[in-house]
C-alpha cells in the first residue's frame, strides 16, 4: 500500500460530517431564542381559528403555530433529497 491509502484517516466518518458545523449551530441558536420568546408570552389571548373564536395562552399557539412550520419545513426538505 502507498502512504497517501493507508493514512486516509477518518475511519467511519470519511466524507465529512462534522457534528457542528456553522448552519447547524444558528439553526440551535435560532430555536432556543424561538422557545424563550414562545413561553415569555404567557398570557391568555383570543385567537379565531377559521369560525370559532377561542382563549388559549398565546404560547401554545406560538408553538403550535412553530410546530407546524417545522414540520412544512421537514416535509420539503425531505422532498428535495
Amino acid at each position: 500500500m502507498s502512504p497517501k491509502t493507508s493514512q486516509s484517516g477518518g475511519g467511519a466518518r470519511a466524507g465529512g460530517g462534522n457534528l457542528l458545523t456553522p448552519g447547524r449551530v444558528a439553526v440551535v441558536v435560532l430555536a432556543v431564542l424561538a422557545l424563550v420568546f414562545i413561553f415569555e408570552n404567557i398570557r391568555a389571548t383570543r385567537i379565531r381559528l377559521l369560525v370559532p373564536e377561542v382563549t388559549m395562552p398565546l404560547w401554545m399557539a406560538l408553538l403550535g403555530t412553530a410546530l407546524i412550520g417545522a414540520l412544512c419545513g421537514a416535509y420539503f426538505m425531505g422532498r428535495r433529497r
